[in-house]
């Protein structure tokens, strides 16, 4: 290990109050990731005066029992996956002697280049937590948290797909710092409010054409299996090549009004009828800008992003819905479009239509979903993706100790996708993180701020 960085303590933290066993099923929108790579999110807080006695004193203490506190609310993120002979679909199992880990480490270096908009990637390896994965059974959380001692402190929290998506997550974060705010300021309460309590009940997802069992028996059936219950994840597969540095980048109120500008009047001129959204521009401005950089090869671009479901199905469901209930849409561009001088209006067209497609369904061709990506990635050398969203508000959580310096989706460093997220100051702004090579790294960003200035 290096000597930057050593670990204090590892904690194993249960929920707080006597509880009972619980099993939670799966649902279509929960088997479609069992698969699929760990979620990683790193939260930077800055404590200039940060002594190692003041962390393990009073920071420590009030984060280990706040999580206590919130996982009495969140049983399910303390149970683990598993996929028993018995069952046509994956389950999460919670018995009371279930905890999670809590690893507590300290780190030498530099606090503020990990919280710059450039830095490499390697740098921050360390303050990510793992889980715990083997062919039978799968944690669903794991924490970290790392001081930088007069620098500040870094939460890293590492989640299972299958589990939950972004929404939850960071619900259960939102939490976490609710009551921990709470103990700093000597209020604390052992009740959630409405709008940060979790909803479990999964009978209300309908799947009327049995798009579980689809999606099971791809997974029991993936390899040229038939009984592959196998809960190892994926490798995530590197697209970098040679050493990755992560980038942040910023999208102002004012340049979104400007891209809008001029997609409108390129739109207009082509006598077509598209409905803008700071989303659609701001992917379509990233995808262009990467396309120039990666130049692939294939004559396709896929594009994946996905859409929350929660609002969107009928009728709608509880807003705090725990688990995954997203849906990935694809975008399948001409690579030489995409390459054009305007590629930014080629893939905003993509874009549109898809989400326009929205509307005949939020569902509709669901149960084809996993022989389409298939299909998709034997025909293309590059796949694109987001992570993460504006309406999650990552730079809303404060545990007592101000607002996160910076917030980095570490999960995306490995695969190419992009992070978006509210700026820090919450002007409506749009942050953008993404990792490629430093060569790379140099012209993306040269198309970035070029782009924009000649709006």
């Amino acid at each position: 290990m290096a000597q930057s960085h050593k670990v204090h303590q590892v904690f194993s933290i249960s929920p707080k109050n006597e509880t009972s066993p619980t099993t939670f099923p799966f649902t279509f929108f929960d088997t479609l990731w069992v698969r699929f790579p760990p979620v990683e999110r790193l939260f930077f807080y800055e404590h200039t005066n940060l002594s190692t006695n003041f962390f393990f004193d009073s920071i420590l203490p009030n984060l280990k029992h706040s999580l206590e506190l919130t996982l009495n609310h969140f049983l399910l993120l303390v149970g683990n996956i598993t996929w028993p002979q018995d069952s046509p679909h994956p389950i999460i199992n919670y018995v009371p002697s279930d905890s999670i880990l809590l690893i507590v480490a300290e780190s030498n270096e530099n606090f503020n280049l990990l919280c710059s908009n450039l830095c490499e990637v390697e740098k921050k390896q360390h303050l990510i937590p793992s889980l715990e994965i083997s062919h039978e059974k799968a944690s669903i959380i794991s924490l970290q948290v790392t001081f930088f001692p007069n620098h500040g402190f870094c939460i890293g929290i590492t989640t299972h797909h299958a589990a939950v998506d972004g929404k939850s997550s960071t619900l259960f974060m939102k939490a976490w710092s609710y009551f921990c705010s709470n103990l700093e300021k000597n209020t604390p309460s052992l009740s959630l409010p409405q709008y940060l309590t979790p909803f479990f009940d999964r009978s209300i997802i309908r799947d009327p054409i049995g798009i579980n069992e689809i999606y099971s028996k791809g997974w029991l059936n993936f390899g040229g299996e038939t009984n592959n219950r196998s809960l190892k994840v994926w490798e995530t597969i590197n697209t970098i090549k040679g050493e990755a540095t992560k980038g942040i980048f910023q999208l102002s109120p004012l340049d979104i009004q400007k891209l809008k500008k001029h997609a409108q009047s390129k739109i207009e001129k082509n006598n077509k009828v598209i409905k803008l959204s700071t989303f659609s521009v701001t992917c379509a401005y990233l995808l262009a800008c990467t396309i120039k950089v990666d130049q692939p090869k294939s004559n396709k671009v896929p594009f994946i992003f996905s859409v929350d479901c929660r609002p969107r199905l009928d009728p709608p469901i509880n807003a705090n819905y725990f688990g995954n209930c997203v849906v990935s849409k694809l975008v399948l561009g001409e690579t030489e479009e995409f390459l054009k001088d305007d590629g930014f209006i080629s893939a905003l067209e993509g874009i549109s239509d898809v989400l326009k497609g929205l509307e005949n369904g939020v569902l509709k061709g669901l149960e084809n979903w996993m022989s389409i990506m298939q299909s998709t990635m034997s025909e293309t050398d590059r796949m694109f993706s987001i992570a993460g969203s504006p309406r999650f508000d990552v730079y809303s959580f404060d545990f007592g100790w101000g607002k996160p310096k910076k917030v980095d989706v570490t999960s995306i460093d490995k695969t190419g996708a992009f992070s978006l997220s509210e700026n820090r100051n919450n002007d409506g702004g749009i942050e953008i993180g993404l990792a490629l090579n430093k060569q790379q790294m140099e012209v993306f960003a040269q198309l970035f701020v070029q782009g924009l200035e000649s709006l």
